[in-house]
Parts: C-alpha cells; structure tokens; sequence
C-alpha cells in the first residue's frame, strides 16, 4: 500500500512550482487600494501585507513619484517603467515595475505589479544554462560562420542528422544532407548572409521524410557586421498531413459526385484516392446496386459477401495490381478485409504479413500471389453506408510508398467514403426512379406506329440524360374516318413519375376527342380544360418537389390530314411549328397561330388549314430537339431546316440522321420527334353524288352505289353496300335536311358516307316489337367495321368502314 501523505498524493501548489517570494507582487483595484501584497514585495520595501493590504497604494509612492505615471492608465492595458517608492525605513527606492491591467474572477478589474529582486547580470551560471538550453533545445537548431561551415549544433539537429556535433563541426549543409534540401538550405542562408534580413523555407515530406518549417536568421556583431547564420527547425509533418487530409476530402467533395452514374460515381472515388493517398483504390458494391436493381439490405453484412467490382484506380500503368476486373463478381470470404468491414458496419485497417497472405491464399490463390509480387504491406477497407442500407466497400492499398496506414489515414478513408457513398446512394437512386419512370413512358408511347393510307410515319423518343430525370414528351398518330389520319406531338412541363402520368392522362385526353372528330382549334381548348383540372387536383398532393406542386402544364401540336383533299388542317398551343419538306426538297417552318401553352385557360386557339403535295413530308417536334444549354437556338432550327432537305432512304433513316445532327450526345430534356410522308388518294378511287331530298332517290342512291362497286371490281361488298347506304340516305331525306350528298371512297377499306344540312346527331337504339322504324344505324352498325358521325359547319356526315379481303390474300 502507498502512504497517504506521498509527494505523489499531496495536491500540486503554484509555490511548489515557482518561488513566489522571488518576485515582488502587488495588486491594486480600481479604486487604487492594495488588494494583495507577497512576501516578495514584503522584502523589497519592508511593509508587512497587514500594514498595505487595504490602504491606498497612493502612500508607497515616494514624493514626486506621480510624476514618473504615465497619465491617464484607463485606456492601457500593460505598463512599464520605472517608479520611486518609499521603503518601511522612510527612504526612496528607486523599483523596475510591470504592470497588468486584468479581470478578476468575480467579473471586476484590477491592477498586477511585478517586480524583479534579483537585479544582477549575467553570471557563470547564466553561461552554462543558456549553453545547455541550446544544446538540449526542443527544436534543431544550427550555427553556421561567415563561410557556411557548421560550428554548433543541439542534441535535436544530432537526431536528426544521424551525426553528432564531432562529426558535423566545418562542414557545410549540403556536405551533411547530399541532396536538393540541403542545396536549398545553403542557397537560402547565403541570402542571409548576403542581405542580413531572415529567410523562411519550407521542405515537404518526400520519400518518407519529414516536413520542416526551417528559420534561417542573422547572427550580428558590433556595428551590425554579419558574422554568420543560425537555423532553427521545427517538424510539421503532423500538421502537414492534416492539411493534405483537409485538401483531401475538400478535393473529394468537388469531384466525388459530379453526375447520378453509379459507375462514374465510384470512378470518381478511386481517382481521388490514387495515387495522392493509396496506391491502388477500388470500389465493390453488392450486386443489387446497378440500374433497376433492388433496394440494398439494411444494416451490417455478415459472412461471406459476392461483390460486383465498378471501378478501380492504381498508381502503375494498366492497373497491372487489380486482379478483378471491372463488372466481374468476386466472392470475399468473411476473414477478408471486405466482408468484415461489411459485419462491423465500419472501417478497418489491416497490415499485411505473411500470415495474412498465406490465409488469404487458401481462398484466392491469384489474389494471394498479386499480393506478394506487387509487395502490399497495408490496406483499408471501408464499407459504403447510406441512410443505414450497405452498398458495398471501398478498399484501398499501398505497395509503392513505405508508410503504411495510420489511424488517422483510416479516418480520412471514411470520411472520404461516406462522402461517395451518399452519392452513389442517391445515384441508385436516381436510377431506379429514372428506370420506373422511363418504363412507364414508354409504355404510353405507341410501340409501333399503325400504317395508314394517308402517310407513311415514323417517329423517335429520346430520354433526357440529365438529372432531371425523364420528361413528358409523347407522340401519336391517330387513325380517323374517311381515310383521314390525325398527328399529334406534346410535351409536359417537368419531368419524372409526375410528368409521366400526365402524359399519359393527355395522350388518353387526344386520343378521345379525336374519336368525336373536334376540329383542332376545338380539340385544343378541351385539352386546355383538362389541363387546368390536372392542375387543381395536384394542389394538395404531396409531390418529391414542392415547386411542381400544382404545375401540369404542356405545349401540344395536332394537325388532321384528308388524303381526298390533301389538304393538312393544324393548331398549336405553345408549341414549336412543324416543319414542311415538299416533293423538291425545300424545307420551311409553318406559319401556325401560336396559341398559348396548355394550361393557361380562357385563351383562344386558331387552325390553320395548307394543301400539300402528294410526297410533302410534315416533321413535328418537341423542343428539346432544338434547345439545348450549349446550343444556340437559331442555330439548331437552321441544322433541323437543312437536314429536313436532304433526301433519305427511308423515313427511319431520316429520323436517325435528324437526332444525330441535333443530338449528338444525350440531350439535356426530352425528345419527341415525329415525321410523316403524305399520300393522296386518287380521283378514281372516290365517288361522289349529290342527291335531291326526296324519297324515291334512296333506290337510284343503291343503283350508283351498286354500278361504282361493279367497276372497282367490289362485287362481293355490293350486298352489305346496298343495304348501308339504303339505311343512311333514308336517314338523311328523313331525319335531316337538304343538302344530301353520298360519297364512296376505296382504299384499303371501303367507306361510305352520307352528309346532310342538319346538326341532329343520330341516335342508336333498339326498337320494340310493332314499332315500323328505327332498326337502320343498328344495322348499319352490324354490318360496318366501323361506324360514326362527324360535324361539319354547315350539317353532319354519318359514315361507315367495310373490311375489304386483302388483294394479296
């Protein structure tokens, strides 16, 4: 047992430390009363503290003293000089003071005045304590004469140098450190020696050296002469690492995520890690996390893990030191440095012996020998951790540099990897919406475009490739009656699951009205409608970004083209105009009204109706075709006019060559691109007569009907034709009102049509027993493929499609 009363037990006093009696000391409060005398003070002018202590320190001064004050002390904070005091015996002394004006502990102010009593010069022993503090200095210190020959040097230089003074003594810097630091010191203090004014330098660590902060000063005789130089050093590696540690990760989180890629993510990882930190970096991820994959499992990863390798840096040429490649799986058993990194949930630091390789070798032979040929002697491994789900591990490694990891090496390599981690988290992320979001869009998208009498279509859609994420572009091409074909391309604002919906809820919207055959001024302004109701039901709806909430606008061409007339009737609701190629190849944008975009409400829409030529080719587009940030737009719509020109072999062709000129790399939105050839139908193919609203034309009506079929060769449809047209014209002469006209065309279906001067919409129902008519649209219904009403300005047309037997069948 160890005594109480041990100097080890007793508790540390400020006088077992410093003589206090020494050293005068007083101090004095605001009001200039002595609040604390020493025995110091006691000896230097005799007053025992219970005659001083609480009077005015105003009575030690001696007559005249003030004089020597230096005025006014409240703006100082620090005095010195020298006072005339009166001793206990009644003489003036003459007293070197220091004075401190300082807080006190209970938040006042008060004066410190200090001393010296001892008073002498140097002496022999001042000699030996001041040689032996150079000798033993904290810091390497160094003299050098006027011809930069080493005359002294401390203990610590010794150390440092691997000599000692005996065998450093007359020679220079660069005789005792052959290489460009000593070179550099010489060349340094020969500017000392030169100019008489200090140099600083500064000397990295290399090749496993330490860093220095070296002070080169004059050492001055009488009359200022330069007599020689003294160096004084300090080690900074320590604080030099941590600076490149903070240089480090500040580098790590300006390249480390700079795209939503996985893959470049990782990348991005291992080249901040090699070869500045390690000397081979690679990243491992589970293999759940790739595009599309599965959400990762949360929590630690025990046992045994099968990793799938994403990136990988090394400090040699071709990464001869990865045995892995890129996109290979590898299975790390659990006394791997990755998968116990993995189980604890943390970074760990493994040197590697012998012992390690060998055990290492029973698993992975080829690991095992990479290892011992490439010398690795020390690797970290670092487990990808985000929003408590485990990705996979960054692993990293050193075989060129000597130094092998510290602590505060592993430290940094967390930092750094939770760093990426969070981003390749939110990169996986991105991913999988961006995957769901773009199934879902192209799921709402025609997966092949119907062919059709009237043009020969094709169309593209191309996903942005920016962090917005996938847009709301779509395209259509719209079969409608009498041969007629309906165009349409929209793009919503926004992008994601939101804007993806929205598409779909509008191409569903187009698709509608269409079938009612709304014109299309018509059509958009109940589009326009729709939108705003999207618009008032997303409100209240929480949405991934508040400033979407609400917002479901969109810009919409629709253009109907009638193969009979040629002739293309468009309207545009803040869209880009379409452009027209003719039959020649000249190119020009249409002069379209420009409407307002979808979604403002209360604003009119105009059509615009343009013939064209058999062969005329109409391309619509989204703007993401045209605009881009790096773009100049005047530019691309010139690209877009000129590349429209050209001939190509075939309509996919033409797509192609259009995304390539526009669209070199991924675009930053959406792409939508449509283009369709026009083709007419012949005179032949269509027969038109105008019939008196009488009811004895319904027999001449079947006799026209019956004669045009007869001469395109029909006679199997003469039947089912008769009886269709009977129906219709009784309908139209009974119903309706003058003027009546029935039409035929023959394409690859047969159409007929009857047209009256009345906007009555028939109505199809099923009659009773006894009642005498109304069986004729249920018939007519019967026997058609197809059949509808479309309105007109001046009355209606009721038409019906015949499957035709296929000519080649």
């Amino acid at each position: 047992m160890r005594r109480p009363d041990t100097a080890r037990d007793r508790p540390v006093r400020s006088d077992d430390l410093v003589d206090e009696a020494s050293t005068a000391r007083a101090t004095i409060d605001e009001r200039g009363i002595v609040t604390g005398w020493n025995e110091g003070a006691r000896k230097l002018l005799g007053h025992p503290d219970s005659a001083v202590v609480g009077r005015p320190a105003s009575r030690l001064l001696a007559d005249g003293a003030a004089t020597d004050l230096p005025g006014p002390l409240e703006p100082l904070t620090r005095w010195s000089g020298d006072l005339t005091l009166r001793h206990r015996d009644g003489r003036p002394l003459r007293v070197a003071l220091l004075a401190h004006h300082r807080r006190t502990a209970g938040g006042g102010a008060e004066w410190l005045l200090v001393s010296p009593l001892d008073r002498t010069g140097p002496t022999a022993a001042d000699d030996e304590l001041v040689r032996a503090a150079f000798t033993q200095g904290p810091c390497t210190m160094a003299v050098f004469d006027a011809r930069l020959l080493v005359r002294w040097v401390n203990t610590y230089m010794e150390g440092v140098v691997g000599f000692d003074q005996a065998q450093v003594r007359g020679l220079h810097v660069s005789d005792v450190v052959p290489d460009t630091r000593g070179a550099e010191i010489e060349r340094m203090m020969r500017l000392v020696l030169d100019t008489g004014l200090p140099q600083y330098l500064s000397l990295p660590p290399e090749h496993g050296r330490a860093a220095w902060s070296i002070l080169l000063a004059p050492v001055l005789g009488d009359g200022g002469r330069v007599l020689g130089a003294v160096l004084s050093g300090h080690d900074v590696t320590a604080r030099y690492e941590a600076q490149r540690r903070l240089a480090r990760l500040n580098e790590a989180s300006v390249r480390i995520g700079s795209t939503l890629d996985i893959v470049r993510t990782a990348q991005e990882l291992t080249d901040v890690a090699a070869p500045e930190f390690a000397d081979f970096a690679v990243v491992d991820v589970l293999p759940e996390i790739h595009p599309g994959g599965a959400e990762p499992p949360p929590g630690p990863v025990p046992g045994t893990v099968v990793l799938r390798r994403i990136a990988g840096q090394s400090a040699l040429d071709g990464k001869p030191d990865m045995v892995i490649a890129v996109g290979d799986l590898a299975v790390y058993p659990e006394h791997s440095p990755a998968a116990e990194c993995l189980a604890a949930g943390r970074g760990v630091l493994v040197a590697v012996t012998a012992e390690t390789i060998a055990q290492w070798e029973r698993d992975d032979p080829a690991r095992a020998a990479t290892m011992r040929e490439f010398g690795f002697h020390s690797t970290i491994a670092v487990p990808l951790l985000a929003r408590g789900t485990t990705l996979g591990v960054a692993a990293f490694a050193r075989h060129r540099r000597p130094e092998p990891f510290e602590a505060d090496d592993l430290l940094l390599a967390e930092e750094i990897t939770a760093r990426a981690a969070v981003c390749i988290d939110n990169a996986h992320r991105y991913t999988r919406q961006r995957e769901a979001a773009l199934t879902l869009q192209r799921s709402l998208l025609p997966q092949a475009l119907p062919p059709h009498p009237a043009v020969q279509a094709a169309g593209r859609y191309l996903p942005a490739g920016s962090r917005a994420g996938v847009g709301g572009d779509w395209f259509d091409v719209i079969p409608l009656s009498s041969a007629r074909v309906a165009l349409v391309v929209g793009d919503v604002v926004g992008h994601g699951f939101q804007a993806s919906a929205a598409m779909g809820r509008l191409r569903t919207a187009v698709r509608t009205l269409a079938d009612v055959e709304l014109p299309p001024d018509e059509l958009l302004t109940h589009l326009d409608d729709l939108v705003n109701r999207l618009s008032a039901e997303t409100e209240g709806e929480p949405v991934a970004d508040a400033a979407r909430a609400g917002d479901v606008g969109a810009t919409c061409l629709y253009a109907v083209y009638n193969p009979v007339s040629r002739r293309c009737t468009l309207a545009r609701a803040g869209h880009p105009p379409p452009v027209l190629t003719r039959p020649d190849g000249s190119a020009e944008y249409l002069d379209l009204p420009s409407g307002p975009p979808l979604g403002l409400g209360s604003l009119p829409f105009e059509s615009r109706e343009v013939e064209l030529a058999e062969g005329s080719l109409l391309s619509l587009y989204t703007n993401g075709l045209i605009q881009a940030p790096d773009r100049d737009v005047d530019e691309a719509v010139g690209a877009l006019r000129t590349v429209l020109s050209r001939p190509a072999e075939s309509l996919e062709d033409l797509c192609d060559a259009v995304l390539t000129t526009l669209v070199p790399g991924r675009p930053a939105d959406d792409v939508a691109l449509l283009v369709a050839r026009t083709r007419a139908l012949d005179a032949s193919q269509v027969a038109t007569w105008d019939l008196p609203a009488e009811p004895a034309v319904v027999a001449r009506a079947r006799r026209y009907a019956t004669d045009q079929l007869v001469a395109w060769g029909l006679d199997e449809a003469v039947f089912t034709t008769e009886l269709v047209v009977s129906e219709l014209v009784t309908n139209a002469i009974r119903h309706a009102q003058a003027p009546v006209q029935l039409r035929l065309i023959h394409d690859r279906d047969l159409i007929c049509e009857v047209s009256d001067g009345s906007n009555t919409a028939p109505r199809l129902r099923r009659a009773r027993v006894f009642d005498e008519g109304g069986r004729g649209l249920l018939l007519v219904a019967q026997l058609a493929r197809r059949w509808g009403t479309r309105h007109g300005p001046t009355g209606k047309t009721i038409w019906a499609e015949q499957a035709l037997p296929d000519p080649a069948g």
